[in-house]
């Protein structure tokens, strides 16, 4: 499996509430000129990262974490496949809406390419607090980027019911970045103190 799938902004890498789930399919509407091609290219770079978001537990079958870790990154899993559904539900809706409107620079591609390409050597050789520590720093840098894309969807989304979903979709992701912040800042100094704990006098 590849790791790819845990990589920051780029192969890029949502939490989604109750709410979202039970907000009604929205209209079909007609967006034009640059704030339509500004949305479904949003709404594909979003769509491609909670895809890719919804398979990073699987990582579980290959390394091992503590718990804390184990449940936070299943909590990430599980939100991100619920988003993802949500804006595929979106385009069922609305045709206008495009999925696969990546359109990123080439040197964006291969330089997104070349980074996940390490994070995936670094994952797969690391075990113990090493594997958490930079799959934790991982997780904020998509997290972030989730956050701060679906906010930006949502504001060139004409229609307000989608718009705010999408919002909904941007405070939980933030929300998910601070999670992950916390555990991050608390392993880090727990294992700087035992670092220093284990030097010998």
């Amino acid at each position: 499996m590849s790791t790819k799938i845990i990589l920051p902004l780029l192969t890029a890498m949502l939490s989604v509430v109750c709410v979202l789930t039970g907000c009604q399919s929205p209209k079909a509407g007609s967006p034009s000129g640059i704030s339509a091609s500004t949305r479904n290219n949003c709404y594909s770079l979003l769509h491609q990262l909670l895809d890719e978001q919804k398979d990073v537990s699987m990582l579980r079958f290959i390394k091992r974490e503590h718990i804390d870790v184990k449940n936070l990154v299943k909590k990430i899993a599980t939100t991100s496949g619920t988003g993802a559904k949500l804006l595929e539900e979106f385009a069922k809706d609305d045709p206008s809406i495009s999925l696969d409107d990546i359109r990123l620079p080439p040197g964006e591609l291969a330089t997104r390419d070349a980074i996940a390409s390490t994070k995936e050597k670094e994952l797969l050789s690391q075990t113990g607090d090493e594997f958490e520590l930079t799959l934790l720093l991982t997780q904020t840098e998509a997290l972030s980027y989730a956050w701060h894309l679906a906010k930006v969807t949502g504001e060139n989304e004409p229609q307000p019911d989608r718009a705010h979903a999408l919002a909904g979709v941007s405070k939980d992701m933030e929300n998910l970045y601070h999670e992950v912040f916390e555990m991050l800042l608390s392993k880090t100094k727990s294992s700087a103190t035992n670092s220093i704990v284990t030097q010998p006098e």
